[in-house]
């Protein structure tokens, strides 16, 4: 048995520490407010996400900061992305974990990091990991089959993460390429978002199957830029993840491209969905990114504009498909 903290009661962050609690192991879950911890240690549910499904009885939630973070030395940090600098300037004043485990999807918009940036400039010494993969939290908190991949510089550290999260319900394979799993998770939301709009707008089979396959070859452009490895990105990290949330309606940033088709705007939209869909944020440095490494990203950059500058998806499909004929995957993609 093992001690962890989990910071973030959203869905992930809840499924995650059903998953942990589930393989026998004790987990703080930490919450922003206090009723709702209250209410998942007497009821044993979250009343804010996954409503109905009963957690394991190995949970125990708090509100108070000092007590995750001196509950155990390995941490899952499951808050938004956007969020984590703010969460990890708090837990500075405590002794840092031994190992992190990060399971959030994003890129920070202000510095353009990932995550393992972030978590290098606060905790150099701690060992870290990312998980990721095709994994919706409403089916893995039901225990519905699911496999992911732990990523970590450190063969120790991934096989460490894998022992305690590994299910017969819930595989995790392992890989060394940190870069891409968060280049393939953090993109990924973004063509989800285009996945919706393309639904929203009865598009077909088809022109989905090409958005999300040209998708693919944004994330493997910029990944390569960024030092990912193609084969990763044909991965979990990458095509699974892709595929699982370009095509469902338990993704949020799905459901957030569907809305934009049938003519809401962003902020009607996200009132609707009630949560983060992190693709509407990552995408404001995912543009900023493909500036700086010189990649052409014309469905990112799509996304964008329909986002932030007003322009309609009527616009935005013509001006994909109208775009100069390419080769499908030229030479630099496999630069890496």
């Amino acid at each position: 048995m093992t001690t962890l903290s989990v910071f973030g009661a959203g869905s992930w962050g809840t499924a995650l520490a059903h998953v942990l609690a589930s393989n026998g192991h004790q987990v703080c879950l930490w919450c922003r407010r206090q009723e709702q911890a209250e209410f998942i240690n007497s009821k044993r549910m979250n009343p804010d996400y996954l409503k109905d499904i009963p957690l394991a009885a190995g949970i125990y939630a708090t509100w108070q900061l000092d007590e995750a973070a001196t509950y155990s030395k390995n941490w899952v940090v499951a808050v938004p992305t956007q969020a984590i600098r703010t969460l990890f300037t708090s837990l500075q004043e405590f002794t840092p974990p031994i190992s992190l485990c990060n399971v959030a999807k994003g890129i920070e918009i202000e510095t353009l990091k990932c995550i393992s940036q972030i978590s290098k400039d606060f905790f150099p010494d701690t060992f870290y990991a990312v998980l990721s993969g095709p994994s919706h939290a409403e089916e893995v908190v039901r225990g519905f089959p699911t496999a992911t991949i732990v990523a970590s510089s450190s063969f120790e550290t991934c096989q460490y993460w894998q022992r305690l999260f590994n299910s017969p319900r819930f595989r995790v394979y392992t890989g060394n390429d940190v870069a891409g799993v968060e280049i393939g998770g953090a993109v990924k939301n973004i063509i989800a978002i285009a996945s919706g709009i393309a639904k929203a707008m009865n598009l077909g089979d088809n022109a989905t199957a090409a958005l999300v396959s040209r998708g693919l070859a944004e994330i493997m452009r910029l990944g390569a830029k960024m030092g990912a490895h193609p084969l990763t990105l044909a991965g979990l990290a990458g095509v699974g993840d892709l595929v699982v949330t370009c095509y469902s309606f338990h993704s949020r940033n799905f459901r957030l491209g569907k809305l934009l088709g049938e003519g809401k705007n962003l902020e009607e939209a996200k009132k609707i969905l009630g949560q983060v869909a992190e693709g509407a944020f990552t995408v404001r440095a995912i543009v900023h990114l493909a500036r700086e490494y010189d990649v052409e990203l014309p469905i990112a950059d799509s996304v964008y504009r329909l986002l932030y500058e007003g322009t309609s998806p009527k616009e935005e499909l013509e001006n994909l498909l109208t775009r100069d004929p390419k080769p499908e995957y030229p030479p630099a993609i496999f630069w890496s």
